[in-house]
Parts: structure tokens; sequence; C-alpha cells
């Protein structure tokens, strides 16, 4: 049985290096990939982003229409172009990428108020999903995921009235790490 098992395996990898050597695995943003590889990395992120989130705390009275107002703001200027919104569908280069970016109208039912702020801040690698955390403050990655919680229950008028303001108003608090970090792009 453990020779059985063993063997299989070795032949899985050594399948599996002849595959990635031999540059046999389709990679361009055209081609879906394999329902097999879609379950494999989709489970693998749920995993490693209920691991990473597990310690984070949510703030107290997340859901403020001031928080909720601006993470709608903040969403329009960097999140709808990809995800869409309440009435508003993905623009061109959103719905090129591959994995094409889920819609987040119900992201509150796969993933916990931590998850998504997790994934804001950290972003997905080799998803396109970028980390937000150089580039938004603190504040501000949590209005856009009280916000993201809050699109379930949203019309596209709710959607509508709450970015007639058009512009995202500067915030002056930036996230410490952003500041300090900023410059050391590509280091672990």
């Amino acid at each position: 049985m453990v020779l059985t098992l063993l063997g299989a395996g070795t032949i899985g990898a050594v399948g599996g290096l002849i595959v990635l050597r031999g540059g046999f695995y389709d990679l361009s943003a055209i081609t879906q990939h394999y329902a097999l590889v879609y379950t494999v990395l989709g489970e693998g992120m749920q995993y490693s982003v209920q691991n990473h989130a597990r310690e984070i705390v949510v703030p107290p009275n997340l859901n403020t229409p001031e928080r909720l107002q601006r993470g709608a703001l903040v969403y329009q200027a960097n999140c709808v172009q990809c995800h869409g919104g309440p009435g508003v569908a993905p623009n061109t280069i959103g719905m090129s990428m591959q994995p094409a970016p889920g819609p987040l109208v119900d992201a509150d039912v796969n993933w916990k108020t931590r998850e998504l702020y997790w994934i804001t801040r950290n972003g997905i690698k080799m998803s396109g999903m970028p980390a937000w955390e150089y580039h938004l403050s603190e504040p501000d990655m949590w209005a856009v995921v009280a916000f993201v919680g809050a699109m379930p229950g949203m019309t596209s008028q709710d959607f509508k009235r709450m970015t007639a303001g058009g512009a995202v108003p500067p915030h002056v608090e930036q996230t410490a790490t952003g500041r300090a970090q900023q410059g050391q792009e590509g280091q672990p």
C-alpha cells in the first residue's frame, strides 16, 4: 500500500514536472483554466485567506453611514472597473482578465469581514487582485470592506446616490507600513 502510494506520487510529480518544464499548460489570459486547476486554486486561496485573517479584529461600528459613503467612493474609484457594482458592469479590463474578477455583490456570503479586509489589504497573487496596503489608508480599506458587506442590500439607485459626489476626498492618514515599505517592492 505504501509503495503504491509512493509510486503514484512519484509518477504524478514526474508528470507534473514534464507538463511544467515542457510549457504544455497554456497560461495565456485568453483561455480558461481547467476545472481541476480552478478547484485547487480556489480551495487553496480560501484556506490561505482564512488562516492569515484569523487574527484580524474588525473595528466596532464598521457600518456607519459616513464609512459606507466613503467606501462607496473608494470602491467606485478603485474596484468597480474589475468587479462591477450595484447596477454597474465591470469595464473591458475587468472582463478581459483570467481568472475573471468575481462580482462582489455577494462577497459577504463567501467571506467573513476580516477575510475581505485581508484580501483588500494583501491582494491575491497571480489573480490580478492588487494589494491596496500601500495605496489606501487603513480607514479607506475598512470603508471599502464595509461597503462591500453592504452591497447585497443595495440597489443601483443607492449606489448612484452614494457616488454622486464623484471623487474620493483625500485621506490624510496613510498606513505606517505603506510609507515605510513603499520603496521595497518585490522584497518579502
